[in-house]
């Protein structure tokens, strides 16, 4: 297999430009990260993956997307709203685990059907009075083995369907105030506390061949560098700690949590033990930073890869009769859920120079 650079990419609009294209041929990355920008319709967005695959050029091309539920939707189905992870968690146990493996089923079908492989979802991380506005909704429950159950389920299902899910975020996000898309979250508790926040992520170690990090400085282990760009961090907690041994991702390296050019933050991810990175807001400036600055995976990264990518050979499972309608009746008793995060603003924020 042709050397794969160690990151996925994003493109612009609903198809890809002649620069885009180029670049992808070129570079040859692990694949493309999907966002609201990228997608108009299903028929588009099938030409849109397709090409990405047709232009990268390999078999295992990794299409992703951000498909958790609630205000993180980027595919969004004409025939009911996915309900939030906080709304799943919120229900009583019987009715949670039901809704989280048809919510599971009707997204991977959706997901499918667009040509898209990866989903950078479920979210591990637990509930705290203090969670940031970003998170809140996005989080099961302030009980750990609550989030650890839903989580299974939801790993479980997609890996069934033929996705991919990832976990998030490693080693734990619940406890921070402030939102990294914006500036540093620094979790101050100590290693003992923060077992709770760990216990999802250890407990589904095994299950999930893919794992995303968290632009969070953990105090007890690393006063300085956060999770992403901390050896220490992923070197004793995530692998050490937690068990995680699959493929590592970083979350969006624009982000305002990390410090320095491109280049620079993936340089530091990639030394400090992430497999690979993920630039996701599109641009042309960044896609050319990227490709040119990035280096190909490692020997055991590439490994981490080929193993994750063998949930693409099985057949998927079939989706169950009458799982729409069994969903929507429990959307219907779902509590709802406020969230009042403006997303919008905060992508204004981060195109800020």
């Amino acid at each position: 297999m042709k050397s794969v650079r160690a990151c996925l990419l994003s493109v612009a609009g609903l198809e890809l430009t002649l620069f885009e294209k180029q670049v992808l041929k070129k570079a040859n990355p692990l694949g493309v990260t999907l966002f609201k920008r990228n997608i108009q319709s299903l028929k588009q967005v099938k030409a849109l993956t397709q090409s990405i695959k047709e232009v990268i050029g390999r078999e295992n091309v990794l299409i992703a997307t951000d498909q958790e539920g609630g205000r993180v939707c980027r595919f969004e189905s004409n025939e009911t709203s996915f309900l939030a992870q906080r709304a799943i968690g919120s229900m009583a146990p019987d009715q949670a685990a039901e809704a989280a493996k048809l919510q599971a089923y009707l997204m991977s079908d959706l997901l499918l059907k667009a040509g898209v492989n990866v989903n950078f979802a479920p979210c591990l991380d637990v509930l705290t009075p203090e969670t940031a506005p970003v998170l809140k909704s996005r989080c099961f429950s302030d009980n750990e083995q609550t989030v650890a159950d839903l989580g299974e389920i939801f790993i479980k299902t997609y890996l069934q369907k033929g996705i991919l899910p990832c976990m998030k975020h490693l080693p734990g996000h619940g406890r921070t105030t402030a939102d990294p898309h914006l500036r540093l979250p620094v979790m101050t508790a100590n290693t003992q506390a923060l077992q709770k926040d760990f216990y999802p992520f250890r407990k589904l170690a095994d299950l999930c061949p893919m794992g995303m990090t968290a632009h969070i400085v953990v105090s007890a282990v690393d006063e300085t560098a956060p999770a992403t760009q901390s050896a220490k961090v992923i070197r004793k907690i995530i692998r050490e700690d937690i068990g995680f041994h699959g493929f590592l991702v970083s979350d969006a390296l624009e982000m305002k949590a990390l410090s320095g050019r491109l280049g620079e933050k993936t340089q530091k991810a990639l030394s400090a033990g992430c497999d690979a990175v993920c630039y996701c807001l599109g641009e042309e400036a960044g896609l050319a930073e990227m490709a040119a600055e990035t280096p190909f995976l490692t020997d055991e990264a590439a490994q981490r890869f080929l193993s994750m990518c063998s949930v693409f050979k099985r057949t998927p499972v079939e989706t169950p009769q009458g799982a729409l309608a069994a969903y929507q009746k429990l959307v219907a008793l779902a509590p709802v859920m406020s969230d009042d995060y403006d997303a919008v603003e905060v992508l204004h924020q981060l195109k800020k120079v």
